[in-house]
Parts: C-alpha cells; structure tokens; sequence
C-alpha cells in the first residue's frame, strides 16, 4: 500500500468514534493529561501563568522584569480551565481565579482603557492594544461567567465598552486591527484571525448574557469575511486586508500570527465557528452550513498533505505549500470542526477526516513522556521549534478533546454547562 492508500483508510465500520464509551473516555484522559501538564507548572505566583519548555517546565523569564505574559495566553488559560472546572477538576477554580485578577490588574490599562498586549513583573512590555487580544479577553469573561466568577461581568461590560468605541467599524461590519497605548491608529491593516476570534468571543457572550447585540456582530464578521470574500476566492480564507477591506494579497507579516498566504488551519476553524453561528441563530441563513461544508472540504482537499499527512501551515495563492511544516492547531481545529459537522450535517466524510486527523494527531503530535502536543513538525514529521517552542498553551488541543463530547449546538462551555447541571 502506498502511503496516499494508508492515509484513506480509517476503518469506518461501526459506530461514529464519539458514540463510543471508549473513545470518549480516551478524550476526557487526553484533556486531562493537558491540564495536568499546566495546573499548578503554569501558574505564577507573581501573577499570571509561567510558558512551559518542553519538558513542562516553567520557562525562565526574559530580562530583569521577569517572565513576559501575553495577554491573549492569559485570557486563553482562564477560558481552558472554566471548562475544567465544569468537567469538576480540583483546583480548576484557583486557575481562573488567578487569571482574571491578572487580566484586571496588569493586562488593563486603568489610564487611557483597554488592555495591553505583554506586561511583566514591572509593567508593560508591549502597551499596544490589539484586537486578537481584546477578543480573548471577551471570550475569558463570557467563560467566566458561565462558571459564576464574581468579577466576570465587570470584565464583559468593560471590554465590550472598549470593542465598540475602540476597535468596531460599523460601516465595515468588522474590527480595526491594532492602536498605540493612546489609542492612535498603527497603520491601516485589517485581519481575518483577530475578527475570527471576535467572532467566537461574540458568540460565547451571547450564550452567556444573552444579549442579541453580540450574535448580530459575529453574524456580520461572518457575512464579510466568509461569504463575500472566502465564497469569491473558491472557499480560500484571505488572511490580511487593506483599511478598505479588498485583499492585501502581497502581505507577509509576522510568522506566528500574520503569515503570508492562506492558513488551512483558520478555515478549519471558521467552518466550526460558521457551524456554530447557525444553531445559534435557529438555523436561520442557510448560506451558514453551506459554507462550513464548502470550507472545510476544501481546505482538506488543498491542505492535508496524503503522503505523510498532516495540514501544511500555509499556502500559497496558487495552493502550493509555502510554510509546509505542520503545526498542532491546525489538526487540533480539524478535529473539533469535524465532529462539530458529523453532528450537524451527518456526512459520513466529515467522520472520515475525525477519525485521519486524530490518527496523525495521536502519532505525531501528543507527547507521550512529557504531555502536551508537539507545536511543530518538520518535512521528516520530527519535533522542531521554529517559531513555536516549548509547549503551546491549552486553547486549541483541550478544544480538540472537548468539543467532540458536547452537542454542537453551542460553545464547548455552554455544552460543559449544560451537562454540569
């Protein structure tokens, strides 16, 4: 057999995965492995949450001012352990707890409102305000609060104040992109991946206030960067935007966050998101699952490397890899947007590509004698650290694990919710 045949293989006789006790079992050890990893490794007694070396391991801090924390891995390690807490994990609480004090009392900027990107033991490191970080800040309270914190709806009304004052373009129907301390605009670049994440952070407020406000926004962030301009380039995710939101083809910013090309791994994730926008709407607006269908063949189609699998990080304009290491969140969002569709659309292919991007992921990616996922692989599938190291934060591989086990008509914290009752 060739490796193409041995990639098309997964047995898929039987019950889905998910409707297995087994299975759902493995999933629930695999999110706990994770959280073991960083409860209590992670957790920095000066505030905030340590980054773990490989070895799970609290890195060292970087220059005099001590450990740099960013605030998008802040935000992200209080909504990971709001899950852990519903799943009932001892100490889970502490976790969120330590976080959204953090958030309040150094990420926020009491002065001039927002809050920053990194801050240290003295202060800020980067002051900018951004608005992937603004996201997660909304989406820490929505989370928050769906577990009771006390300080959740503080944090939602301040950080909504700043998204619509600050960073919301109503004419656009999207987020502006980033804003000096002061708040003077940095350039004119919008960004899919920071309104991608509002996207999910609306919904979730929206689960969590039940204020329509928030799923009418995440309704119009979809309508711009889905249906106008993914549908208008064959289901291709345009990553990066001049101010007048025609595509900035040319761009190539910084690796992590703002690569040049098309990322498979964020249209794996808008077809989830699209998913769960649907069901939270009343299935209202059938260009909706039309869409997380059309986007996620598509990137499997394009993006999954056959011969040794995994999803290339990202594509050229042509489709031909040009970062062709693969990273963990990719198949981390490929598992979570497929068993998401299985639910909602019942396509056996959808359980197909659950079952092939788990394989890849339980092969290559989860390590065995450290915990945590592998951040990146090169052409040989071998661990690198090119521009991730050490171990990722929870936010995309304990998704991976939990969103199979809820309904898919929801977050996976208002699914945890709902089953904690």
């Amino acid at each position: 057999m060739t490796g193409q045949d041995k990639d098309a293989w997964t047995g898929l006789q039987g019950p889905d995965f998910v409707a297995r006790p087994a299975h759902r079992d493995w999933l629930l050890r695999q999110a706990g492995r994770l959280f073991d990893l960083f409860q209590p490794a992670a957790l920095n007694p000066a505030g905030g949450f340590f980054a773990l070396d490989a070895a799970g391991r609290p890195r060292p801090g970087q220059g005099a001012g001590g450990t740099v924390r960013h605030l998008h891995e802040t935000t992200r390690m209080i909504h990971c352990f709001a899950a852990a807490h519903l799943l009932g994990l001892p100490g889970a609480d502490r976790m969120v707890d330590h976080g959204m004090r953090f958030v309040w009392e150094r990420h926020r900027d009491g002065r001039n409102g927002g809050y920053v990107w990194s801050v240290d033991d003295s202060g800020p490191i980067d002051a900018t305000k951004q608005a992937y970080g603004h996201a997660f800040v909304l989406l820490a309270g929505a989370s928050a609060k769906m577990v009771g914190h006390p300080d959740a709806d503080r944090l939602i009304a301040d950080v909504t104040e700043v998204i619509e004052t600050r960073f919301w373009d109503e004419a656009a129907g999207a987020t502006t992109e980033e804003y000096a301390p002061d708040w003077t605009p940095l350039g004119p670049y919008r960004g899919q991946n920071s309104n991608m994440h509002l996207t999910e952070a609306l919904m979730a407020a929206f689960e969590a206030t039940g204020e329509a406000g928030y799923l009418q926004k995440a309704g119009r962030i979809a309508a711009l960067i889905i249906n106008c301009h993914a549908r208008a380039e064959g289901w291709r995710v345009a990553e990066h935007f001049h101010a007048d939101w025609t595509i900035d083809r040319a761009y190539a910013g910084d690796p992590m966050f703002r690569p040049a090309g098309t990322t498979p791994g964020h249209a794996l994730e808008w077809s989830r998101l699209l998913n769960q926008l649907w069901e939270l709407s009343g299935r209202a607006h059938d260009w909706l699952p039309e869409a997380a269908r059309a986007l996620f063949l598509k990137t499997c189609a394009i993006g999954w490397d056959g011969e040794r699998g995994g999803f290339y990080y990202t594509l050229d304009w042509e489709d031909r890899p040009d970062r062709a290491d693969r990273y963990w969140w990719p198949c981390a969002e490929g598992i979570a947007a497929a068993a998401v569709l299985r639910q909602s659309q019942g396509d056996a292919e959808f359980e197909t590509w659950y079952r092939r991007i788990w394989g890849f992921a339980a092969h290559h990616l989860i390590d065995p004698a450290n915990g945590g996922w592998f951040p990146e692989l090169g052409a040989d599938l071998r661990p690198v650290e090119k521009v991730f190291s050490g171990k990722p934060d929870l936010y995309h591989a304990v998704q991976a694990c939990l969103i199979p086990l809820v309904p898919a008509t929801g977050s996976v914290i208002a699914g945890l919710a709902a089953s904690a009752r």
